[in-house]
């Protein structure tokens, strides 16, 4: 199963320096049952890139969180088994649900397919969607054309081998 592992630069600092995104139980995304239903879509090249944008979503929530880190998405698209990654029956009705999965155990950065970046021409307006993130979750339409405009920005792949050059 492909999961996508949001994260900062300054986290993929840390996985690199460690070997593995994390000792588990991990939040990443993934094609689940309830993105299919919500994506409404058989593609499965389409359903990957709706998981990808979810984790994007929630990297830009880890940089909401953090003021300091570099003001650019990270998600880490990795491999694992089936039963390594499920969906948490408990968040069925969460705005955030639909393909997020917990991984249970270490997730080696071995196991990483590729990663995927935001362009340094990104920053101004991803910046500014990590400052609107929290007005656009309570409504605030303004701050939600705010935030969706840091979707208008693609993230850039990267093979494994050029993350020394990220970070």
């Amino acid at each position: 199963m492909r999961v996508y592992v949001p994260l900062t630069l300054s986290g993929l600092a840390e996985a690199h320096r460690a070997g593995e995104l994390g000792a588990g139980p991990l939040v990443a995304y993934a094609v689940t049952p309830a993105l299919r239903e919500w994506y409404l879509s058989d593609d499965i090249e389409e359903l990957e890139y709706a998981a990808l944008n979810r984790a994007a979503l929630a990297s830009l929530r880890l940089l909401a969180a953090d003021p300091a880190a570099a003001r650019r998405r990270v998600v880490v698209a990795a491999d694992v088994s089936d039963g390594a990654a499920a969906a948490d029956p408990d968040r069925g009705l969460a705005p955030a649900a639909p393909g997020e999965v917990r991984v249970t155990g270490p997730l080696p950065l071995a196991k990483a397919a590729a990663v995927h970046v935001d362009s340094a021409d990104a920053e101004a307006d991803v910046s500014a969607a990590a400052e609107a993130l929290a007005a656009a979750d309570g409504g605030d339409d303004d701050a939600q054309f705010v935030v969706d405009g840091a979707e208008d920005h693609e993230l850039l792949w990267y093979a494994t081998q050029e993350l020394p050059n990220l970070v």
